[in-house]
């Protein structure tokens, strides 16, 4: 993605890639399909962090009041919402409050992680050995096929490492688009893998007991680790620091999800287009677009209302949207390599085998996070991200089917040659590094 966001760059993104990889005649098919999963997924990844962010802030609440107060479903949804408001907030009030929260959010993902492990590792009364860390096995799913648990168990730190487009969806905003944005996007993998193994591994280090941090009265283990290490006091203040970070990378998820909703209604794909590509002049920003991410995160919290395996279905629907939308242009580069002219960073000969290992994971993944996490299967423990997979799949095939190819045609045709064009639309927005 890195190699093709330095050849294309451009605030479309994934869908617009798609349109120009990919032949005369699947192009409008590849840019519908791509551009509307890669908006659900945005969508749904918003609303898992904000949904992360209000189960965490809700554990703080319990430990803080010591167990006086335990979130209700209705609590943490409030929470969820007043989550995405903030940020929508945050993401109204123009780019230099942007560009500030983004330098800020740059060194505290990296100090808040280190400050936690290092703190949690001093004080933390035992340690479990490597042997429980690296070996111990756990299933509570009613699977009775560990590699079936193993692989289900994926979509947690698949989730984890989602928004590689969120650069490339900042290019038209970016100086030197083509060699920053790409760099952006493997640097985050870089520094997110390391710190995040580093990060996982310090926690399980630092279980204290293992049935009561799986059954935490505060809902959310990671709190009752912290708690059992630190203290009260301690794990209030180390948990604070975590919603933070986690506030920051809601913050920058609307921020991309928003850039994607401007340039895909730009070329008029979504109901009420018209909307949502305005340039609001004072806060040079696209304030309706950021306005609709909220809105639709904040939706997506609702069914948490009456069903608790709501989160997880958030988390498949997002895992799964967003890395279809990425497979989609690495596939159509595979295809038509002739139609690819590189840009200044590139895989050079290692770019298809690399793109082959891509597209083999990704379908690998999508089947695999349609799969019921628990059993025995009921409506309530189903895993529904398959429906808004065939609902997408659905609707492309009958937006084409419909008679509509011609317009997307003309859509895709109209982004190609705007490229440029839609960069005079948007230099309104001032420049942010």
């Amino acid at each position: 993605m890195a190699e093709i966001s330095s050849a294309y760059p451009t605030s479309g993104g994934l869908y617009w890639w798609a349109a120009r990889l990919s032949s005369k005649r699947y192009a409008p098919f590849a840019s519908w399909m791509t551009g509307w999963f890669n908006l659900i997924g945005q969508f749904a990844v918003t609303a898992g962090i904000n949904y992360g962010i209000a189960s965490m802030i809700a554990a703080v609440i319990t430990i803080g009041t010591n167990g006086f107060w335990v979130p209700s479903a209705g609590a943490t949804v409030g929470l969820h919402i007043a989550m995405c408001f903030t940020q929508g907030v945050a993401n109204s009030l123009g780019p230099k409050v942007m560009s500030t929260v983004n330098s800020i959010s740059t060194w505290w993902q990296v100090i808040a992680p280190a400050v936690i492990m290092i703190t949690m590792a001093a004080k933390a009364p035992t340690h479990q050995p490597a042997s429980f860390v690296f070996t111990h096995f756990n299933n509570n799913t009613g699977w009775s096929s560990s590699a079936y648990v193993v692989v289900i168990g994926i979509l947690q730190a698949q989730f984890t490492l989602t928004g590689y487009d969120s650069s490339a969806h900042m290019s038209e905003e970016t100086k030197n688009a083509e060699i920053s944005g790409p760099v952006g996007m493997v640097m985050a993998v870089v520094v997110s893998s390391i710190m995040g193994f580093c990060f996982i591994i310090s926690f399980l280090f630092c279980i204290q007991d293992f049935e009561t941090t799986v059954n935490s009265s505060t809902g959310f283990p990671v709190m009752q680790i912290l708690f059992d290490s630190v203290g009260n006091a301690g794990a209030i203040c180390l948990m604070v620091m975590l919603i933070i970070a986690c506030w920051q990378c809601g913050f920058a998820s609307v921020t991309a999800n928003s850039r994607m909703i401007y340039a895909f209604s730009r070329d008029g794909a979504i109901p009420g287009s018209k909307y949502w590509h305005k340039i609001d002049v004072k806060r040079q920003s696209p304030i309706n677009a950021v306005w609709f991410s909220v809105l639709i995160a904040s939706l997506l919290g609702l069914p948490s209302l009456g069903n608790s395996t709501a989160f997880s279905a958030i988390t498949s629907v997002a895992t799964i949207g967003l890395y279809i939308s990425y497979g989609v242009p690495i596939f159509a580069k595979l295809v038509n390599r002739k139609q690819f002219i590189r840009g200044p960073l590139h895989l050079g000969r290692f770019s298809d085998i690399i793109g082959l290992i891509s597209v083999f994971w990704i379908v690998l993944i999508t089947i695999l996070f349609v799969l019921p996490p628990d059993y025995p299967v009921d409506p309530v423990n189903m895993n529904y991200a398959c429906l808004a997979v065939g609902a997408v799949l659905l609707g492309a095939g009958d937006d084409i089917e419909v008679g509509s190819h011609e317009k997307d045609s003309h859509t895709t045709s109209k982004a190609n040659q705007k490229k440029h064009d839609s960069k005079v639309e948007v230099a309104q927005i001032e420049k942010t590094e």
